[in-house]
């Protein structure tokens, strides 16, 4: 998720602090309201097009525009003078995070949770980690470099650097790794997903942002616009949660040990990627301020997309969709995790 400037001298606000907690409030919620008033849920499923819940794409949009709104693209220019942290981001993010996700996803369901977990939802259950493996962290990271003191900077390159990569990148991968997963998907959906949450929406907020700076100028964008939209991320992302819950009900309290061992691999899958980009940067003696932020967009998820496309080629009751959930679920205490080990560890980059 998107934070720059505003977290600048504040770290996590209360919503990004207590994440774990407000989607296991939602989690709730959205149970309570499909199994007590059943009537919701049924109405929502109704209002689709082409397998895209149009009240789901509404929230999240609200997710993902703001985030949008706080890239500078012009900034990538100044990446061409550090390479060698693009090099691991991209690396890690793009030629190793997918596949290893696939791995150890499938060793999981297929293997070690076989007693546990039907083969046609394990299969679904893998697609959605692949789904969270092929779209690193586009916004989040911002927070997680503060806390690590990186380079916001070079931090925001690495964004938008994936940002473009994830337009060309991210619908072959999914397509390719879910078909050897023997996961039939149509590759128009899942383009036209790319298109609706990625395209769409960061051409909106480029738009938005040079609009707006040139008009009123860059002072007023970053501390008047941008704080019209505070919060507006995490509200749309938990109203989405209730939603998806309302439908999940009857899975989770008919398999509630599931939420427990799909979060195993994703956990798992976390610290192995954070372990690779922060390990070679250490060898390529990167500075810690460049180190960390290559670390955590690649260990944390785009899980904004990520939701949007399972609940757009599984729907709303998929086990796709409730895997990337779990993913959003998991990520916050297992990033502040690697928040700590980064800041513990900050001593190996200054003997550099």
């Amino acid at each position: 998720m998107s934070e720059n400037k505003e977290v600048k001298g504040k770290g996590l606000g209360i919503f990004e602090r207590y994440l774990t907690l407000w989607v296991a409030a939602c989690i709730i919620v959205g149970i309570l309201i499909g199994q007590v008033l059943p009537a919701i849920p049924s109405t929502l499923s109704k209002f689709e097009y082409y397998n895209v819940s149009i009240p789901v794409a509404i929230l999240i949009w609200l997710m993902i525009y703001p985030m949008m709104l706080k890239i500078d693209f012009t900034s990538i220019v100044n990446a061409t003078k550090k390479p060698k942290g693009l090099i691991v981001t991209c690396t890690t993010n793009w030629l190793i995070k997918p596949f290893t996700m696939y791995a150890i996803a499938a060793f999981f369901f297929f293997v070690v949770f076989k007693g546990f977990i039907a083969p046609d939802l394990a299969k679904e259950y893998v697609a959605g980690a692949v789904l969270l493996g092929a779209a690193p962290c586009t916004a989040m990271v911002f927070v997680w470099s503060y806390l690590t003191k990186g380079d916001s900077a070079y931090t925001l390159v690495q964004v938008a650097v994936n940002d473009l990569i994830i337009l060309v990148a991210f619908a072959p991968i999914v397509a390719f790794l879910l078909g050897v997963g023997d996961v039939s998907i149509p590759m128009n959906t899942l383009i036209l997903s790319t298109v609706l949450f990625v395209v769409i929406p960061l051409t909106l907020g480029y738009s938005t942002r040079t609009l707006v700076i040139k008009n009123k100028g860059i002072e007023y964008f970053e501390n008047t616009f941008l704080k019209k939209f505070d919060n507006i991320t995490i509200i749309g992302l938990l109203l989405t949660l209730v939603i998806i819950f309302s439908f999940q009900g009857d899975t989770i309290l008919n398999n509630p040990l599931h939420i427990l061992l799909i979060a195993i691999p994703l956990t798992l899958q976390t610290f192995l990627i954070f372990g690779v980009a922060y390990g070679w940067a250490k060898l390529w003696k990167l500075p810690h301020n460049i180190a960390a932020p290559a670390g955590m967009i690649g260990a944390s998820n785009f899980f904004e997309l990520s939701v949007a496309v399972a609940i757009s080629l599984f729907g709303l009751q998929s086990g796709a969709a409730l895997a990337t959930v779990v993913g959003v679920l998991v990520e916050v205490p297992v990033m502040l995790t690697l928040v700590k080990i980064a800041n513990k560890t900050k001593g190996w980059f200054e003997k550099n």
